[in-house]
């Protein structure tokens, strides 16, 4: 058995196809894509919108209230489940600077949901970040890596852990490093006050990420370039940004666009407030406060993460001008490509698939989530979202 889905526009890794179509086989495999006259196949629907791929979101802490640090897994499921119904089909688990044991937990506990699927893998924000660029994350449990710590977080995760954060001038670091890589984990620079010397060194040894560029490190200097200047200019990384009208300024997210045009990579940094109304709260050992949507330290001194999703900073994108191409390489193409998934919606791949309006702000109703602008396809249920 077969499904045709045909959309006047339908974008994958690889192509923006009009009058498009896209077979899915009844595992919900994509077996086959092009434009204008399809094969034949048992079930044909025509879809209402712009078929494009899901998020892929390589970092989040939570939501409704869940902290994936801290959650069971019912709670981490739960928040997977939001970013899931909000165009996030691929979620990595974000675990934030916690106590040792704490954060062995959190790894053992969420490697089932990796393995079922629910999440597309675990990273560890922490604990060997710089206490000078520290935000959230509580500076008494910040360190220089250990190994043997190294090793036991890489036991407890259990294949799951993707994705890791440090500060590569911390003692041990670059030992670190290439380790990590050498266990099939990305590394990524992050919470640092590096200087562009060390920062290219862990690059060197295969750091191939730079976590949420601007934030957590020093800001651009003429003769310090730093992370930043390096993050720009380097080719060799991809640069995570949070677009969410908070962590950086309009003027900021272009320049990111206009320096590295082909590495940008679109996350959420969502934290457990994401979904919930105003409140207080905590992320890594930290109270958090968060007002109007924006969560900053209890004493208002940095950001706390954020409270959207991808697709909302990719609506922002899609508002400021940004073609919709480049919107699908930042939010899916590229973050897939850091896990080793296969390139978004080519032969191959899962059929991962959401549908919008394109139009600046507009908003297209998704299941259960009215304010959403993405609706995500169920292919177990699509003749009853197809129009």
């Amino acid at each position: 058995m077969s499904t045709l889905l045909r959309a006047r526009r339908i974008l994958t890794a690889t192509d923006d196809l009009h009058d498009g179509w896209l077979a899915v086989d009844d595992a919900g495999t994509v077996i086959g894509s092009g434009s204008g006259t399809p094969p034949r196949t048992e079930t044909a629907v025509t879809i209402e919108g712009t078929v494009l791929p899901g998020a892929v979101d390589l970092h989040a802490h939570g939501a409704l209230g869940h902290d994936f640090a801290t959650a069971s897994v019912d709670g981490a499921a739960r928040a997977a489940g939001h970013h899931h119904a909000r165009g996030t089909t691929s979620l990595v688990a974000s675990v934030a600077t916690g106590p040792v044991p704490e954060t062995i937990a959190a790894l053992r506990r969420l490697s089932g949901l990796v393995t079922a699927g629910t999440l597309a893998g675990l990273h560890l924000e922490g604990p060997w970040l710089s206490p000078a660029r520290r935000g959230a994350h509580r500076a008494d449990l910040l360190h220089a890596p250990d190994p043997a710590e190294l090793d036991a977080f890489l036991t407890a995760a259990d294949g799951a852990l993707r994705i890791v954060t440090l500060a590569p001038e911390l003692p041990g670091a670059t030992d670190a490093v290439r380790h990590l890589v050498d266990a099939g984990v990305v590394v990524a620079i992050g919470h640092t006050d590096a200087s562009a010397d060390e920062v290219r060194a862990a690059i060197d040894e295969g750091a191939a990420l730079v976590t949420h560029l601007f934030n957590g490190m020093p800001p651009l200097h003429h003769r310090r370039p730093g992370p930043v200047g390096v993050a720009l200019t380097d080719d060799r990384v991809l640069v995570e940004c949070i677009v969410d009208g908070h962590h950086l300024d309009p003027s900021t997210v272009e320049l990111v666009q206009r320096a590295a045009p082909d590495r940008l990579v679109l996350v959420s940094d969502a934290m457990a407030a994401t979904g919930c109304g105003d409140g207080e709260r905590v992320i890594a050992g930290s109270a958090v406060s968060v007002r109007d949507g924006v969560a900053l330290l209890a004493d208002g001194s940095s950001l706390a993460g954020s409270t959207i999703t991808v697709q909302d900073g990719a609506r922002r994108l899609l508002d400021g001008g940004t073609p919709l191409p480049a919107v699908v390489a930042a939010t899916s193409t590229r973050p897939a490509r850091v896990l080793g998934l296969p390139a978004p919606l080519t032969v191959g791949a899962p059929a991962d698939v959401v549908v919008i309006d394109e139009a600046p702000g507009t908003a297209v109703s998704s299941h259960g989530a009215q304010s959403a602008p993405w609706r995500v396809l169920d292919l177990r249920t699509i003749p009853a979202v197809a129009r």
